[in-house]
């Protein structure tokens, strides 16, 4: 009975998560489409398919490779990891460091390497929200149990949760804080901007090779995603607290469970109940628990580290403008003062969280809010970045692609769909979003 997990317990974990300023790191997430010439995606089981691109980077990084049964489905090392997502979707998981100038470093070496293993093949890495030809029907689900349980779940609570699942792409970061306090100012901040950052790396205008209509179709797919584990948790939005998001955590209903290494569905069986009364017997492990955390996904989302989720894959100089951008919001003393003025400034605009998201999704950049439009916005939150970013010595100059789009008022999706206006050939198209 004493090595049941309990609310206690689960709480002071949380609580033991911060780490001291000279202390905190920052960690990149970058999702990647691969695609044929001709916009299909490519599958897991083709010769050089997915699992060959993982056996390849195992091989040339020297990362130990994870298989679920007889598949291939991630390789780690140095602190890194690169796993599939539903419609594989190669991500590199990059690892947590002190300096910008290190992450940049990072992804560059990667995408190197993923370009170098495409030489000779009919491989085209893109960066967009959404792949923008293929028909998300025809993408085939990688071998994982995971994906077998969700594939089954989401549809039942979102009508596009496939689309999310199988055709989407994002760019994430991760930061450190201190302790609860400046936990509840970084999730706060983070939250309520969350609608800026949509509109300002919108990038997945197409689809199936039309306009959508959106600047981030993605943007919409995941407003069509099961409202339960996504988009902005009722349980916090008054204010951020450990135990608010244990709570949160504890009633969303789960996907699945893995009892002895096998994947089974929970089928909306919540964690509390989980925890409180077992499930034929067997009660939930720490094992669980972290397992459960990685089934929920907010715009923003608290594990050990604070993640940010809302972007659109994006090249890879926005990539680490948006990963620089948000460190200087948030490691910046004054920035992050003044990020959270212009954030309580920007949710008293009209409509709420999810009705702002929409307008993201839709417009982009061009999207308003009150009296201005989200570049107008977003110019402000640049500047207050580069502030923040010189107040702890980083190198405000890796900012310089995000203001270009940002003072021109043109989010990533116009210049796809400049692009596919030209010539909406997927060999043309694909250059626009190339990674």
């Amino acid at each position: 009975m004493s090595d049941r997990l309990s609310f206690d317990a689960l709480l002071n974990a949380y609580h033991s998560y911060g780490a001291p300023r000279e202390r905190w790191l920052v960690g990149g997430e970058y999702e990647r489409a691969v695609v044929r010439g001709d916009g299909r995606a490519v599958d897991y089981h083709d010769a050089d398919g997915i699992r060959w691109i993982v056996e390849q980077l195992s091989e040339r990084t020297g990362w130990k490779k994870k298989y679920e049964g007889e598949y291939p489905i991630e390789c780690a090392g140095d602190g890194a990891s690169i796993t599939l997502e539903p419609g594989g979707q190669v991500e590199l998981s990059g690892a947590p460091f002190r300096r910008l100038a290190d992450l940049d470093a990072e992804v560059r070496k990667n995408r190197t390497m993923l370009y170098d293993l495409a030489q000779g093949h009919d491989l085209h890495w893109i960066s967009c929200g959404l792949t923008p030809y293929a028909p998300i029907r025809d993408i085939k689900f990688v071998p994982k149990g995971r994906y077998a349980v969700m594939r089954e779940y989401l549809p039942q609570h979102g009508e596009l949760a496939h689309w999310m699942m199988k055709g989407t792409c994002s760019v994430q970061a991760n930061f450190d804080f201190a302790d609860e306090a400046d936990c509840a100012a970084k999730f706060h901040v983070s939250l309520a901007l969350g609608p800026l950052n949509t509109a300002i790396f919108a990038n997945s205008p197409l689809v199936e090779g039309k306009d959508s209509g959106y600047a981030s179709y993605r943007g919409y797919v995941w407003t069509k995603t099961d409202p339960a584990r996504t988009g902005f948790p009722a349980a916090v939005r008054a204010g951020y607290t450990h135990a608010g998001w244990v709570n949160y955590l504890l009633d969303t209903p789960m996907m699945f469970y893995k009892p002895a290494g096998e994947w089974k569905p929970a089928n909306g069986v919540t964690f509390r109940r989980w925890m409180d009364h077992g499930i034929d017997g067997v009660y939930p492990t720490e094992d669980d628990w972290t397992l459960h955390q990685t089934s929920v996904f907010p715009e923003v989302r608290v594990k050990r580290t604070i993640e940010i989720r809302g972007a659109d894959a994006v090249d890879i100089n926005l990539s680490v403008a948006f990963i620089a951008l948000w460190t200087g919001l948030l490691y910046g003393p004054r920035a992050l003062s003044d990020a959270t003025e212009l954030a309580q400034r920007f949710a008293a605009t009209p409509g709420t969280n999810e009705e702002r998201q929409l307008a993201a999704a839709r417009g982009g950049l061009a999207a308003r809010y009150g009296a201005h439009a989200a570049a107008d916005w977003a110019k402000e939150l640049v500047t207050i970045a580069a502030a923040g970013l010189a107040e702890i010595g980083e190198d405000v100059a890796l900012l310089d692609p995000l203001r270009a789009k940002v003072e021109a008022g043109r989010s990533p999706a116009l210049d796809v769909l400049d692009a596919w206006k030209r010539d909406p050939s997927p060999a043309n198209v694909l250059k626009s979003v190339a990674y």
